[in-house]
């Protein structure tokens, strides 16, 4: 069983950590997320 990913890691380093190609994860409208962008905000996003 895998641990749940901090809020303040970043997109890219998540990618990075995981071995995923760049531009995996994407926003609602289909455009890849900034590398910057925190896996926080994602989760929040999601829930609205």
């Amino acid at each position: 069983m895998t641990r749940k990913t901090r809020s303040d890691c970043t997109v890219g380093t998540f990618e990075k950590k995981h071995g995923l190609p760049d531009g995996t994860i994407r926003n609602n409208d289909g455009r890849d997320t900034r590398s910057d962008k925190k896996i926080g905000t994602i989760r929040t996003e999601k829930e609205k």
